[in-house]
């Protein structure tokens, strides 16, 4: 049972962002769908 449980996770398909389209690298299981370039998110 365990192992279908990881692979239903490892067969998620990667995050876009819902405004321009670009992946995003991040959790799979975070609620949020914008990428930090379309949030204007300071990378410092």
């Amino acid at each position: 049972m365990l192992q279908n449980v990881l692979e239903f996770f490892r067969s998620l398909p990667k995050k876009e962002c819902q405004s321009c389209g670009k992946t995003i690298d991040e959790q799979h299981e975070c609620y949020g769908n914008t990428c930090d370039d379309c949030l204007q998110v300071y990378k410092g």
